[in-house]
C-alpha cells in the first residue's frame, strides 16, 4: 500500500476547495466514477513517467474496454485507484485533485494563509513533544497584523499542547490560537500569550526580499526567492534590473525555503544570473521510454530547455553576467530550485552554503481529461486532473537522480533557537556567505543542529517540493 500522506493532502484539497469557492453554480458532477477512473488511468497510461514501473500501465495489461473497465471498478474511489493502482511506490510527488480550478490558483501562487510560515520539530529529539517556530511571515496577513514574526515558538493550539499525533490536524484549522512559548535553559515553557490567527485567500509574491550590502569586495546582491511562480516573473525580473543598477558583483540567492515551481522561471531564473550563455543548453529532458523516442524522432529541440533572453511576456531578460553564485540552502529547497543550481554548474562557479537539499530531480504537468489532456476541450462533466511527474531533467553534462540531493559547500544548519533576521548580514546563513565573499571563512560560526524536523506549513500545499511545466510541447498537441 501507498503512504496516506497525499491521501490526507487530498482531503486538505477539498477543504480548500470548499473554503475558496463560494459560487459553485459552474461546478458539474454528471460524469459517472467509470468515466473519471477511465480518464485517470489514460493519462498515467500516457504519459507517467514511471509507466514501466508499474504493470497495472503496461498497455497489454487488458485485453479490452471490459477487461480495464472491471479492473477499475475494483477501485472504491478515483483516489484510491490513482495512489494504490497507479503511482508507482517509490514517487512520493505525482497527485491528483478533484477540482483543477483549485490547482490552477495555487499554480498562480494563490492560497490560504494566515501568513505564519512555519516549521514543526520534536523537542526534545525523539520525544512526542512538538514545538513550532515561525521561520517567516508574509505582508498583509493575519500573522503581520497580530504581530507574529520570525523566531517566535508555539508549543499548542487552541489550548491543546501540540504532540506527534496532533500537530497536523491542528494546524490544517481555517482559524485557531496558537499558544506561545520560549526556549529557557534548554526547555520549552509556555509563556500564557495567545495569537489568534485567520487564514484567507492570499496571493504570494515569491520575492520576499531585494537589498544590497557594501563589502570589502564590492556591493553584493541579496534575493530571498520563496517560489518560481509564474505569474511573478516580471517582478524577478525587474529585481534584476534593481541589482543591475546597483552595480552588483556578487550575487547571494536565498532558497532556504523554496519547493520549486515553474520549470521556464527556473531558466530564466539562471539566464537573470549569467546572460552569456543564450542559447545554448540549461537543462534535458528524459521522459518515459515511448515518450522519449517519439520526441527524440519528431521533435527533438523540445527535449531541451535553453537558456533565454527573454520571460515569458516577451520583455527583455535583466542579466547580470555573472561567473559566480552564491546559494543558501536546506532540506526544504527543492526541484526548481535544484534544477537551477544543477543546471547552472556546468557553467559558471556555483557555491552552496546551508544544507543538502531535497533530491528532487522530476517535473510533472497538469492532465485534463480531454483528448490530448490539455485545459481546452476538458470534459465538462467533472473537475478532477492528474498531476503525474512525466520527466526528469538533466544538465547540459547528463547529471541527474541527485535522490540524496545536492551536497552543500559549506554546511550550516538553521537553528530554531537562533534563527536571526532575514535580509540582516548578521544572520546566521547570510553572515556566512558574506564571509565568504570577503574571504573571512575563519570568522564562519559553523552550526549543526541536532533538532528532529517534523514538518513545515508547506507541507500541506499540493505543490509542495514540485517541479511543472505549463504546457509540454508534444506531437500532435
Amino acid at each position: 500500500m501507498k503512504s496516506t500522506p497525499k491521501l490526507l493532502l487530498s482531503f486538505f484539497m477539498l477543504l480548500f476547495i470548499y473554503g475558496c469557492h463560494d459560487d459553485r453554480d459552474d461546478v458539474l458532477v454528471a460524469s459517472d466514477e467509470l468515466e473519471i477512473k477511465n480518464f485517470i488511468w489514460r493519462a498515467m497510461n500516457d504519459m507517467y513517467l514511471y509507466k514501466a514501473d508499474v504493470p497495472n500501465l503496461a498497455d497489454d495489461r487488458f485485453a479490452n474496454q471490459e477487461e480495464l473497465n472491471e479492473f477499475l471498478r475494483g477501485y472504491s474511489s478515483p483516489e484510491e485507484l490513482f495512489y494504490e493502482g497507479l503511482v508507482a511506490d517509490f514517487d512520493d510527488f505525482s497527485f491528483l485533485v478533484q477540482d483543477y480550478r483549485a490547482l490552477e490558483k495555487l499554480l498562480d501562487g494563490i492560497n490560504t494563509s494566515n501568513g505564519m510560515q512555519y516549521g514543526v520539530v520534536a523537542y526534545p529529539p525523539g520525544s512526542q513533544n512538538v514545538v513550532g517556530y515561525v521561520r517567516y511571515v508574509l505582508p498583509n496577513t493575519s500573522a503581520e497584523e497580530q504581530g507574529v514574526k520570525r523566531g517566535d515558538l508555539f508549543n499548542s493550539i487552541d489550548g491543546v499542547e501540540l504532540h506527534r499525533e496532533n500537530y497536523s490536524r491542528l494546524l490544517q484549522q481555517q482559524s485557531y490560537t496558537i499558544g506561545m512559548a520560549e526556549f529557557t535553559e534548554g526547555e520549552i515553557i509556555a509563556t500564557g500569550e495567545t495569537i489568534n490567527l485567520q487564514k484567507e485567500e492570499y496571493t504570494t509574491n515569491p520575492v520576499y526580499i531585494a537589498t544590497t550590502f557594501e563589502t570589502t569586495n564590492g556591493t553584493v546582491g541579496y534575493l530571498m526567492y520563496n517560489g518560481f511562480t509564474g505569474t511573478f516573473d516580471d517582478v524577478l525580473n525587474n529585481t534584476f534590473a534593481y541589482f543591475k543598477a546597483e552595480g552588483v558583483q556578487d550575487l547571494i540567492v536565498d532558497l532556504r525555503y523554496n519547493g520549486g515551481g515553474s520549470v521556464e522561471t527556473a531558466s530564466d531564473l539562471a539566464s537573470m544570473i549569467t546572460g552569456q550563455f543564450t542559447g545554448e543548453i540549461f537543462s534535458k529532458e528524459q521522459w518515459n521510454e515511448e515518450y522519449q523516442e517519439l520526441l527524440e524522432s519528431t521533435a527533438p529541440e523540445s527535449l531541451v530547455n535553453l537558456f533565454d533572453d527573454k520571460i515569458r511576456t516577451g520583455a527583455a531578460i535583466n542579466s547580470l553576467g555573472l561567473g559566480k553564485v552564491y546559494f543558501i540552502t536546506t532540506l526544504r529547497t527543492a526541484s526548481a530550485s535544484e534544477l537551477v543550481i544543477n543546471g547552472l554548474k556546468p557553467y559558471i562557479d556555483v557555491i552552496q552554503v546551508g544544507e543538502n537539499t531535497t533530491g528532487k530531480f522530476q517535473a510533472s504537468t497538469t492532465l485534463y481529461d480531454s483528448p490530448n489532456f490539455r485545459r481546452n476541450g476538458a470534459n465538462t462533466g467533472h473537475s478532477y486532473a492528474v498531476q503525474p511527474l512525466i520527466y526528469k531533467s538533466l544538465n547540459v553534462n547528463n547529471v541527474t537522480d541527485y535522490s540524496e540531493g545536492l551536497s552543500p559547500d559549506v554546511e550550516i544548519k538553521e537553528d530554531f533557537t537562533d534563527l536571526g533576521v532575514l535580509g540582516d548580514p548578521n544572520e546566521p546563513l547570510l553572515a556566512a556567505v558574506l564571509s565568504l565573499i570577503e574571504g573571512r571563512t575563519s570568522e564562519m560560526s559553523v552550526k549543526n543542529g541536532i533538532f528532529e524536523v517534523l514538518g513545515e506549513s508547506s507541507n500541506y500545499d499540493l505543490l509542495h517540493q514540485m517541479m511543472y511545466t505549463e504546457d509540454p510541447d508534444l506531437p500532435g498537441t
